[in-house]
């Protein structure tokens, strides 16, 4: 079941002037729904909203935004909501209007599924020869330019490897392709730092806050592969996926679940959301 809104009106085309297609010019959030909630919803707005003003996107009314999102999502489903942003239509060439309205894209599709139960089994990681460029105008937004993880993609086949683990043009480990990247040593939890690349995803933050919640220390910082080798334990993490713990990495070796992974995955799922609803993930 895939439904689409374009400006909100029905629709699954968009005009081939858009900026999103011919340049990357937008933005994407990416939403978890379960039983009819929208999962962090505001969290998601309040980066979608940083990142526009970082982009000189014109001024939006995001309460109007907040009800469209909202009337969108049917009561009691479950699936997954994709919010996307671009810079609206204009002329050839890269000089934009501030004239033209953004366009707003809502699309709302089926949950993945996970036969295999990654979130308590823990799933298989590669390195990926792809490196992140170092853009620190950039670093943080989910914005449309996604090519480096496309490519990062492409470098393997099949559900053996469920996710490939990035790093920046000096060696140091920045996340994974679709996720954010933790580790555990000593006891201390961490996770790179996202000042030159990177995006800092809304299950990234919810999960510093429950470190500090549950009193887990945490460190950000930069760190190598050798570190990443040398960790107690791993996860990565996403708004759909939750927390998948890392049970090996191709050239690195293999790792258990480890107990602050699990003790992060029960805070998760009894922690509240934007709306004090449980968080759940298949």
């Amino acid at each position: 079941m895939k439904r689409c809104l374009v400006d909100g009106e029905p629709a699954s085309t968009i005009p081939l002037d858009d900026r999103g297609v011919q340049y990357g010019d937008g933005l994407f959030e990416t939403l978890a729904v379960h039983s009819g909630e929208i999962h962090f919803l505001e969290r998601h707005l309040t980066r979608l909203s940083e990142s526009c003003k970082r982009l000189g996107f014109p001024a939006l009314d995001w309460s109007d935004i907040r009800n469209e999102v909202s009337g969108f999502v049917d009561n009691g489903v479950t699936g997954v909501l994709k919010l996307t942003l671009t810079r609206g239509s204009s002329q050839r060439g890269f000089a934009s209007d501030d004239r033209s309205p953004v366009r707003r894209i809502l699309c709302f599709s089926d949950y993945p599924q996970w036969p295999d139960e990654p979130s308590s089994r823990g799933v298989c990681a590669k390195l990926c020869q792809m490196r992140l460029a170092s853009q620190p105008q950039l670093a943080g937004m989910k914005h449309l330019n996604r090519l480096e993880q496309v490519l990062a993609r492409r470098e393997w086949q099949g559900d053996a490897i469920r996710e490939g683990l990035l790093s920046d043009m000096q060696g140091n480990m920045i996340e994974g392709t679709m996720s954010n990247l933790f580790f555990v040593s000593d006891g201390l939890l961490k996770t790179p730092r996202l000042e030159h690349c990177g995006v800092a995803g809304v299950m990234r933050s919810v999960i510093i806050d429950l470190a500090s919640e549950g009193s887990i220390p945490l460190e950000i910082g930069e760190y190598s592969r050798q570190d990443v080798q040398q960790a107690d334990e791993l996860f990565v993490c996403n708004s759909l996926i939750g927390i998948w713990p890392l049970v090996k990495i191709d050239t690195l070796g293999e790792y258990p679940v480890g107990t602050i992974t699990c003790r992060l995955q029960y805070q998760l799922q009894h922690c509240s959301n934007d709306n004090n609803n449980t968080w759940y993930a298949t």
